[in-house]
């Protein structure tokens, strides 16, 4: 499965639901910024939202290509 590729591309503007863990809910639009390895279920990446200072990492399962 390592050769699986990422169904996103960097530089592609993607929604993020962040799953309900109590605080720093992020729900959004965030641009992909670097690809990641799988973590051994799913490929990850690294997003960054224009209204957050930091970059956040994601698993594909928490993207979708629009809301």
């Amino acid at each position: 499965m390592a050769l699986d590729a990422h169904k996103f591309r960097l530089g592609q503007t993607v929604y993020f639901t962040a799953r309900p863990l109590g605080h720093m809910s992020a729900d959004g639009a965030y641009q992909i910024v670097k690809l990641l390895p799988s973590d051994g279920d799913e490929h990850q990446y690294r997003i960054k939202s224009n209204t957050e200072a930091f970059e956040r990492v994601a698993k594909e399962s928490q993207l979708d290509r629009s809301r």
